[in-house]
């Protein structure tokens, strides 16, 4: 270790200084540097002690979460996290019955409104537009954190998904490898998230998924702009796929799942894919007896029956829900962040 200037005792205000994001809309995981999401991670790590307790650093705040899609793990972790920091919450789950957007309010004038009541908004929206619409906002609404948008952008689901990577791998993204696998790329927002993230911190990039369901050139522009080191694979069998994980030593396995409505005919198109990206805890394990490695698996969640294989769940590849425990820490640490203490 090298004694340096800024050496002494942790101070989670000093942090959130240096992390230097108050105020920011967050739309793309890449709107961040990689110092800014490493001081994101350490901000994180530093409130982990409070996940289950309280710390007012967030005294008198109000967050407002509007979700025009549902959600249950985005929603619940960011109001649980701002009440975790002794801030508060109002909230609109249902916003096209319940609120005036069902009596035609446009997304614009609703964040002006809203943003006279909270320091902070999370939003949900189906509409891919929303991005436009937040650009147009620009300082005449309180930050918004996107909570996802259309099909191409979950950056706070990116953001848990990079720290349930650092603490799982130790912290160093140049030397991670991770494979983002399902048959429809181009709706795995969480995945896309995820992605743009590790490239922004130098991690390798394996994505693996269907012939015209390809990464959206967005993601893929921007990949290139960061000269990201990726890879993309279609219509792998679930042995390629396997076989690949041992070969190119890939530390962690993504599979973003069905986005897709029940109803939609998509979604059973994407279920009978599934079955050339059915990781099962046998094979999971015949990796590791040929690598030495024990591979990761992650879920964005909800899950489905036919998606992998549940037998995982008590095993030591399971990430799934142990990231769920790092969710709030995360979005403390995001709320924190954004709102300044």
């Amino acid at each position: 270790m090298t004694i340096t200037a800024e050496f002494g005792p942790d101070d989670i205000r000093m942090q959130v200084e240096k992390t230097g994001i108050k105020g920011r809309h967050l739309t793309f995981i890449d709107d961040f540097t990689a110092k800014e999401l490493d001081n994101i991670f350490k901000t994180a790590v530093m409130l982990e002690p409070y996940w289950r307790s309280r710390t007012p650093l967030l005294e008198g705040k109000v967050l407002c979460t509007q979700f025009f899609q549902p959600s249950t793990r985005t929603r619940f972790s960011h109001e649980t996290a701002m009440i975790r920091l002794g801030g508060h919450v109002i909230t609109e789950s249902n916003p096209m019955v319940s609120s005036s957007a069902a009596k035609g309010e446009s997304l614009y004038d609703s964040l002006r409104v809203t943003s006279q009541y909270a320091d902070v908004i999370v939003l949900r929206h189906p509409d891919e537009n929303t991005v436009d619409t937040i650009e147009e906002l620009g300082s005449d609404s309180s930050p918004v954190i996107s909570g996802g948008y259309g099909n191409i952008t979950h950056p706070t689901q990116g953001l848990l998904d990079m720290y349930t990577a650092y603490r799982a791998l130790g912290g160093d993204f140049k030397k991670m490898t991770v494979m983002i696998a399902t048959p429809d790329l181009s709706r795995a927002r969480s995945g896309q998230s995820f992605g743009l993230g590790l490239a922004r911190m130098g991690a390798k990039l394996i994505y693996s998924g269907t012939r015209g369901l390809e990464t959206p050139n967005t993601i893929r522009n921007k990949l290139k702009e960061m000269n990201a080191d990726f890879k993309e694979f279609n219509n792998l069998t679930i042995g390629q796929h396997e076989q690949m994980i041992a070969d190119e030593d890939v530390d962690l396995v993504y599979l973003p799942g069905c986005s897709v409505k029940k109803g939609d005919p998509g979604r059973d198109d994407f279920l009978k894919k599934m079955a050339e990206y059915y990781f099962t805890l046998e094979g999971l394990q015949e990796i590791k007896k040929k690598t030495g490695k024990t591979v990761g698996l992650m879920h964005s969640l909800p899950r489905n029956e036919g998606e992998f294989d549940f037998a995982i769940d008590t095993s030591e590849h399971e990430l799934y829900f142990k990231q769920i425990g790092f969710s709030v820490p995360l979005r403390m640490s995001l709320l924190a962040n954004i709102c300044g203490i």
